[in-house]
């Protein structure tokens, strides 16, 4: 049977129109996640809900125990996950404001734990991540993003960088040029780590600002706020349509 979880990335530290909600602390080998995992349901259906950065949005990206995080998930018996993550929008035409699914990622950042299979292996494991969403969930997002009406953006190539700074214009040409659509910076190690545990994994991002030296001289937070409260609206609107088929 499947069970959905949502990872909330900035904008998004807790869910609404829940009901029978509870909260469970879930002890991992890899340390303490960044929540307790918070259960409830939507449209009769069961979603369990972590926040990434914190209920009180106070660990930085770098500093997330994504293992932890990912194991904890999966001992609350989730099959599927959605990440949500504010990012910047590189390609021209994701705006401010959009929904994007990506479906290809380029993992710049360095020195984070992982992976799972580094201690006490039998032999050297590897896992395929040529593809690092899992195809049938995007899909089934995708339909809900058109069931509300709202513009699809499902391919789109994620750049997830160290933080907790942003970047510099330089490096927004540099991303460009290999490719990028988008640039966050908690979609890797999350993605490959879900891999490792057989979870399936989709990212929705939300666009909340133009990404460094494509508008105006500096990233003006206070938009970045306005924006990822838009964004996170729709997403609600998307995830509800979802669980109304969601199976």
């Amino acid at each position: 049977m499947s069970r959905l979880g949502i990872i909330g990335g900035t904008g998004l530290s807790k869910m609404v129109n829940l009901s029978e909600v509870h909260k469970r602390v879930i002890k991992t080998p890899y340390g303490e996640p960044s929540s307790a995992l918070t259960f409830g349901k939507l449209n009769g259906e069961e979603i369990v809900f972590m926040a990434r950065h914190g209920y009180g949005h106070t660990i930085p990206p770098h500093k997330i125990n994504y293992r932890a995080n990912i194991w904890a998930l999966k001992e609350a018996a989730v099959t599927d996950i959605i990440a949500v993550a504010a990012v910047g929008g590189i390609n021209r035409s994701m705006a401010p404001g959009s929904v994007v699914l990506p479906d290809q990622l380029i993992d710049y950042t360095w020195g984070r734990q992982a992976t799972y299979f580094e201690e006490d292996l039998e032999k050297v494991t590897h896992i395929d991540f040529t593809y690092p969403y899992t195809q049938a969930l995007r899909q089934h997002i995708v339909q809900a993003i058109r069931q509300t009406g709202g513009p699809i953006f499902d391919k789109a190539t994620y750049a997830c960088t160290q933080g907790p700074r942003l970047e510099t214009a330089a490096e927004i040409i540099k991303l460009e040029r290999d490719g990028c659509d988008l640039v966050g910076m908690t979609g890797m190690p999350e993605a490959a780590l879900a891999r490792e545990l057989k979870l399936n994994y989709a990212c929705c991002a939300i666009v909340v600002n133009w990404a460094a030296g494509l508008d105006g001289e500096e990233i003006c937070m206070q938009q970045i706020e306005a924006f990822a409260e838009q964004g996170m609206t729709t997403f609600q609107r998307v995830l509800d349509q979802l669980m109304k088929s969601y199976v």
